[in-house]
């Protein structure tokens, strides 16, 4: 029976050779592999799988193709409701949605869709499987060109529409470009041909293009005969403590080090963009981007701990990425808490001063929250300490548009489909919800492209 063949394995770097290299650590599927790990799915009837991808991907009949040998056609299928299936297929947190719903998961291991995403995409990378309606000649504008921004792009100008995306930064990408590192998100052998089918569907990108500088959106709407406008531009104003010291020489936001690694190349001895790790890193933070800086750091020669006030149960990355940091010799400092920075009389950080936690009792939501204890302070020596410890989105774009609002943290407000206060406005992903992952910030896109479909055909 299908159920019994045990979850194919996917071939991985070893750790000690990938934490001194920028290199994919996850080699993917070959096709024998992927054929044989297909051949799990069941087929349900009513597939959960379905339900809990955000963009909605008709799993099973993708799956079914892969099993059969048709890759084109499994690429097709995906392609229907996917710009971006190479990326997803590398950091969907695909095991507490699509696959965190397969019924082989409930006593055993779940079917790989993610894997069986990847290999379908770098399969058939390059070759455009998508088809467009007829132009219809309305323009519309869409703001940033990351994941949200190309989902609902790809959507409207399938559909026929004369979309432009407007892009700050001198790359496309967003998110996807700075702030995933290399050795997760290959940029030139995924990323570039992935942004490149979006260009194929007819979607214009401009870059060095920010709104609210270069041009408004208002200018956009009322000079420019944009029809409608999406936001998508994500959340890129970083968070810190608030603790003594973050001024200091060798503190950086997360989105800063990560930006300069892998947007500038940093990492890179050919580019002239350097960067200071040091040989001791302190990273703030348990989410998916903290363990991102903290695994760049590592490859870049320093001994790296990871500074967390709860426990490691509690971390709120893939516990892929978890799994890979520890494999890889990153420290783990549970249940500590910074309190200061501390610097060297050249104002540099010399080290980190922190504070023993304890969990107590659980609140509202059934969380328990991390309690200092009492005179339990101690120090962490170190060069850099890099905060990650979430976004929000720059207030650029609602300041210099008419009638946005937002709500207290700075978010965009807008309905369960997009629309915001602004007539023919549109917004959604990390610039409404705050930080969030890939995949939701494409289904924010999708759901807003089909409302700004039926505002335009009003």
């Amino acid at each position: 029976m299908a159920n019994r063949i045990p979850r194919v394995a996917v071939r991985e770097q070893d750790p000690q050779v990938r934490a001194k290299n920028f290199e994919e650590v996850c080699y993917g599927y070959n096709r024998e592999e992927a054929m044989l790990e297909a051949s799990r799915c069941l087929h349900c009837k009513n597939p959960r799988c379905v339900g809990s991808c955000p963009v909605n991907i008709q799993i099973p009949e993708f799956i079914a193709k892969v099993a059969e040998g048709d890759i084109k056609g499994a690429a097709a299928i995906i392609a229907e409701d996917s710009s971006l299936p190479a990326v997803c297929g590398r950091v969907c947190p695909q095991e507490t949605q699509c696959e965190g719903s397969c019924v082989l998961g409930v006593k055993g291991e779940p079917v790989a869709i993610g894997k069986l995403e990847r290999f379908v995409a770098d399969e058939t990378i390059g070759q455009a499987s998508a088809t467009c309606a007829p132009a219809n000649g309305i323009k519309v504008a869409v703001v940033g060109s990351g994941p949200a921004g190309l989902a609902c792009a790809s959507d409207l100008a399938k559909w026929g529409y004369d979309v432009t995306i407007f892009e700050a930064l001198h790359k496309a990408g967003g998110v996807l470009e700075y702030g995933i590192p290399e050795f997760r998100l290959p940029k030139d052998k995924v990323l570039k041909h992935e942004i490149e089918e979006v260009r194929r569907l007819g979607v214009k990108i401009e870059t060095d293009v920010i709104i609210g500088k270069t041009v408004t959106i208002d200018s956009l709407m009322d000079e420019e005969g944009f029809k409608a406008v999406f936001v998508g531009s994500g959340a890129g104003l970083p968070k810190f403590m608030g603790i003594p010291g973050e001024n200091l020489c060798g503190v950086f936001s997360a989105n800063e080090f990560l930006t300069r690694n892998n947007l500038m190349k940093a990492w890179r001895e050919d580019y002239l963009t350097p960067i200071h790790a040091g040989k001791k890193v302190c990273v703030v933070g348990g989410g998916n981007v903290a363990m991102d800086a903290a695994r760049t750091a590592l490859r870049l020669g320093a001994e790296v701990h990871i500074v967390y006030r709860r426990t490691e149960a509690e971390l709120p990355a893939r516990k892929e990425e978890v799994h890979h940091a520890a494999e890889e010799g990153i420290i783990f400092d549970m249940l500590t808490n910074p309190v200061e920075v501390l610097g060297d009389e050249k104002g540099w950080v010399r080290a980190l001063r922190c504070i023993k936690m304890e969990l107590g009792e659980p609140d509202e939501s059934g969380r328990r929250s991390p309690v200092a204890i009492p005179g339990s302070e101690f120090e962490i020596e170190t060069e850099t300490v890099i905060m990650a410890l979430g976004t929000s989105p720059n207030p650029l774009i609602s300041s210099t548009t008419k009638g946005l609002e937002i709500t207290r943290r700075g978010c965009l407000v807008a309905d369960e489909n997009g629309a915001t206060t602004r007539p023919g406005v549109f917004a959604g992903g990390d610039a409404v919800t705050g930080a969030a992952t890939v995949i939701l910030a494409m289904g924010a896109g999708r759901t807003a492209a089909k409302a700004i479909d039926e505002y335009l055909k009003k």
